[in-house]
């Protein structure tokens, strides 16, 4: 099955931090330099693997899928196998990410993300990068007791999926103590009911009085800083760890063979893939599907009113670009959309109300890479000449609020993705137009929650520009509807068919009603407020664990 890669190594973004191990890499999560880790090769397919990978489960094709990234000598063979088998089975579906035909006539199918424990996509690689976490720390603490023992202090800013999903993969793991900061009265109140019902010693949760971006500047800020790092080892869960990447990119694949197996999908056809994005993790995954051999047409970028990358496939400019607008209670108020004075706009679609992209980075640097290096340069200088690059956009963007790239490298982001931005009120109109036009494919007609709405109105403009029946087109549903009553309640109320009750999955009725625990943080605080919280946390923890054993 499976060619094993001989051992793959990782470098940073940023140009620094070579020659690091896939285990360095989930482990460490974020370049000291501050960059983001990427492998030194994208692996190309094996020969066959259009016929051999065909017909396999999601979980054989994850394994030859990692396998290409991961060398037996860092996880053997029949270890990748069973951290991948436990991953899966907690899902709802035994197709694990099913892909589903929405409109026959534009050939639009869905790829459904949301059947893993806590209803959102970023259960397929959260459940996996927890047994992960959990295998390497098995492994360095065989035989060791007490303080001795290494112990993974997990950090992770949310706008809502990350956290239920990172908690959910890592509660009550042994020798981890997760830390989930969110914006205190910015998710909805199933995704915050979700991380703070759950009561495990291990689950920290912090609301922050601020937005996304301050929670994931807290992250990075933490990551930065060598007095936690003397004392902890942290972790990350957000999309800026590789393997969240890496393990998302089997369900591009996965659904490529879904639409093979269909008749309708002819030798000639061709395939485009549309993806609701924020920080851009979830795209670049089929970046990187798309560079391996996948053959993916484009890929479309779906934002929500916080258009930043729409806005840079436009004009080649990456710019915070604060809203300006009459100012109102809370905020400033433009298109009727609420925003903070750092420009983050308050949509329908929460999880997707991001000013900066953290995985744009990743892109930026294969992009730098291929523009500005010459085939003749040894591959270290084409490597540093690509990380100077990012570091100075980077660098632009901390202290300029944005940066612009020349037309060339524009020009070559645009080969592979197009974009797309979505209203509010084109959000709800599509929840509401595939709820009253689906009835004949399921019973009620279909349900979309806001973000997979964002996808599927960019995917209906796509089909204008690339027309079936040569192109099918595959737009990703993130997440379950039930997680964002407000959208669907707004889009469907009084419709007929439509009933609240019926959305909700048992495992999310009386959820909001349970204990919670939950810590406030202050942003005024700062990073350092943080900081102390975690590690007198994580400190409490292991003298319980002490106390216990000794017990």
């Amino acid at each position: 099955m499976a060619s094993h890669t001989a051992s793959q190594r990782y470098l940073s973004t940023r140009g620094g931090s070579y020659d690091l191990s896939f285990e360095e890499v989930v482990l460490k999560g974020l370049a000291s330099d501050g960059g983001l880790f990427i492998p030194e090769e994208i692996p190309s397919l094996p020969s066959d693997w259009a016929s051999k990978w065909q017909h396999l489960s999601f979980e054989d094709l994850a394994y030859e899928i990692f396998s290409l990234y991961i060398s037996p000598s860092e996880i053997p063979s029949a270890d990748l196998k069973d951290i991948i088998r436990r991953s899966y089975s907690t899902f709802r579906t035994k197709d694990v990410t099913p892909t589903i035909t929405l409109d026959k006539e534009k050939n639009i199918h869905l790829l459904e993300l949301f059947h893993g424990p806590t209803f959102a996509f970023k259960d397929v690689a959260l459940q996996f990068l927890g047994n992960l976490f959990e295998y390497f720390l098995v492994r360095r603490n065989q035989g060791k007791t007490g303080r001795n023992r290494e112990h993974l202090t997990v950090v992770g800013a949310t706008s809502g999926d990350t956290g239920s999903a990172a908690i959910y993969g890592l509660r009550g793991k042994k020798d981890v103590s997760v830390f989930i900061m969110y914006p205190d009265g910015k998710v909805s109140p199933i995704q915050e009911a979700q991380m703070t019902t759950v009561m495990d010693a291990n689950v920290h949760n912090l609301a922050v009085d601020g937005t996304f971006d301050d929670c994931q500047d807290f992250v990075k800020a933490l990551f930065a800083d060598p007095e936690i790092n003397k004392t902890h080892r942290l972790a990350a869960v957000n999309s800026i760890n590789w393997a969240r990447i890496l393990a998302q990119i089997t369900y591009y694949f996965h659904a490529y063979f879904s639409l093979i197996r269909q008749s309708s999908f002819l030798p000639a056809s061709t395939v485009r893939f549309v993806v609701p994005t924020g920080n851009f993790g979830d795209i670049l995954a089929g970046y990187f599907a798309k560079r391996m051999g996948l053959p993916a047409e484009k890929l479309v970028i779906a934002t929500n009113e916080n258009d930043i990358l729409h806005r840079f496939w436009q004009s080649g400019k990456y710019e915070k670009k604060p809203v300006h607008g009459s100012e109102a209670e809370g905020g400033i108020v433009e298109d009727g959309v609420k925003a903070h004075e750092d420009g983050v706009k308050e949509t329908l679609s929460p999880a997707m109300d991001i000013l900066v992209s953290s995985n744009f980075e990743r892109l930026l640097w294969f992009l730098a890479h291929q523009i500005y290096s010459t085939t003749s340069d040894p591959v270290e200088k084409r490597r540093k000449t690509a990380g100077d690059h990012v570091r100075s956009w980077l660098n632009d963007l901390k202290s300029k609020g944005g940066f612009s790239v020349d037309a060339e490298l524009l020009k070559a982001a645009q080969v592979d993705f197009e974009s797309e931005r979505v209203t509010d009120e084109q959000t709800l109109a599509t929840i509401k137009e595939i709820f009253t036009t689906t009835s004949s494919l399921v019973s009620k007609g279909y349900i979309l929650d806001p973000h997979s709405a964002i996808g599927l109105a960019a995917t209906y403009r796509s089909t204008e520009r690339s027309k079936p029946p040569t192109t099918h087109h595959i737009s990703l549903a993130t997440a379950h509807p039930a997680k964002f009553s407000n959208a669907v309640e707004t889009a469907l109320q009084g419709e007929k068919g439509y009933s609240w009750n019926e959305v909700l999955p048992v495992e999310m009725q009386g959820l909001e009603d349970k204990p919670r625990r939950v810590s406030h943080v202050k942003k005024s605080g700062g990073w350092q407020g943080v900081r102390t919280v975690v590690v007198a946390e994580v400190e409490a923890e292991l003298q319980a664990a002490e106390k216990a054993a000794q017990q």
